[in-house]
């Protein structure tokens, strides 16, 4: 079977590696000039199962009505006359009941551990290299309160099977010496020695060069213009290259995935942009680096030591399309770096981006068949589609292929 991927990030990728296992003919469209360019080039660098507890919750809803009149939020909610971004809030709005949110938090902790199983058979089977580093992600408190509250929320993840510790401050420190700098209060932290760090651009590019020389095609600098539906069937995308044609087509664009959807009447795919800001600094003073992915739960501020790099993330915003950036954009991420690992990095030299990742109301990716026979789905991830990738490539190649995929898809379907 020929089947075209439309995307060519982390999720694309990864779905390509897995079809071509299966011994398909694959062709990945893509409009950048290489694999990566858009939302996987610079998150946050974790592999984190031990962080799959659902963004809807009655607790993150309260952080997104501070953010209405708050604008130092670290995750800010940004109304707009926008009626794809009303219909998809109402949707958020009805997950953030302390029920679903335990639903939605089984879902994706059953994909993404999953999933970083699958990750670990690719490194293998290919060799491709990413800085990956398998030796654990804190999630940090700085209040004894918070800190219970994330011990108890983290029963589910441990009853799923995640390994998760519940650490205090010195025995932070004895695993983390490079917090010992920093002027952040540390009450504990949330340990998930499984968990893992690595550049998820790296790691894609690396793949697919891999997956070309086993016979994968890219088309490269492509752009998609519009899916050529007849006979209740896709017959072709059209792209301003002229018409591309398969048998089967995996759509993997992110947030744009809907706006193609809707070409061919499907209407129900909700995803909207959360628009993610990352910086990438030298280091300076290797030793006061972390050598542990982290998360500042307080003020979201996420690290992951890059080699000789350290990625850095912590703003989010939802509303809207617009990837565009300002140095003040980053201001409040630079000095809680400077805060939290003193002397450490070379703020200096910082690389700024900021890129839209697919954030669906219950934070469950769709994947698999829809209602066109030929057409699938590998989209919306949210802030954890390096964690998720592999896993969900495996899953829709698994359906393309005929078998019924090694985890329940519920929560997961397009329906």
């Amino acid at each position: 079977m020929h089947v075209i991927i439309l995307g060519a990030g982390v999720i694309g990728v990864s779905t390509a590696h897995q079809l071509l296992a299966d011994g398909h003919r694959v062709t990945v469209v893509d409009e950048a000039v290489q694999p990566a360019e858009g939302t996987s080039f610079a998150n946050g660098g974790l592999v984190c199962p031990g962080h799959a507890t659902a963004w809807a919750s009655p607790h993150r809803l309260r952080v997104f009505l501070r953010s209405l009149y708050r604008r130092n939020q670290p995750v800010r909610f940004k109304p707009k006359p926008d009626p794809a971004l009303a219909a998809w809030g109402l949707k958020f709005l009805r997950q953030c009941t302390t029920a679903r949110a335990a639903i939605n938090t089984a879902n994706k902790s059953r994909l993404c551990r999953y999933s970083q199983a699958v990750l670990h058979q690719v490194v293998d089977s290919t060799g491709v290299e990413y800085g990956g580093k398998r030796n654990g992600i804190l999630y940090l408190h700085r209040t004894v309160a918070s800190l219970e509250r994330a011990a108890e929320d983290a029963k589910q993840l441990i009853d799923a099977g995640q390994r998760l510790d519940v650490l205090d401050r010195d025995q932070v420190l004895r695993i983390e010496p490079a917090l010992a700098y920093g002027s952040g209060t540390i009450a504990g932290a949330v340990y998930a020695p499984t968990d893992e760090t690595g550049d998820a651009c790296r790691f894609t590019r690396e793949l697919a060069n891999w997956c070309a020389t086993q016979g994968v095609e890219f088309r490269f600098d492509t752009r998609i213009v519009r899916l050529v539906q007849g006979r209740g069937r896709i017959e072709a995308i059209e792209t301003d290259r002229g018409p591309i044609s398969g048998d089967a087509y995996v759509l993997a664009l992110g947030v744009h995935t809907p706006g193609f959807a809707r070409q061919v009447g499907l209407n129900r795919l909700p995803i909207y942009p959360a628009k993610g800001y990352s910086m990438t600094l030298p280091l300076r003073e290797p030793a006061r680096a972390p050598m542990l992915g982290g998360i500042d739960e307080h003020s979201l501020l996420v690290w992951a030591r890059l080699d000789d790099r350290l990625r850095i993330t912590s703003k989010v915003e939802i509303g809207g399309f617009d990837t565009g950036h300002r140095p003040k954009d980053f201001a409040r991420m630079l000095a809680l770096t400077e805060a939290r690992f003193p002397g450490a990095a070379d703020l200096s030299a910082p690389n700024y981006w900021a890129g839209l990742r697919p954030l669906t109301p219950e934070g469950t990716p769709r994947l698999g068949p829809t209602p066109i026979p030929n057409l699938y789905l590998n989209a919306g991830h949210g802030h954890l589609g390096w964690t998720m990738a592999s896993g969900s490539g495996r899953v829709v190649a698994d359906v393309i292929s005929g078998r019924p995929p090694a985890i329940s898809l519920d929560g997961m379907r397009y329906t």
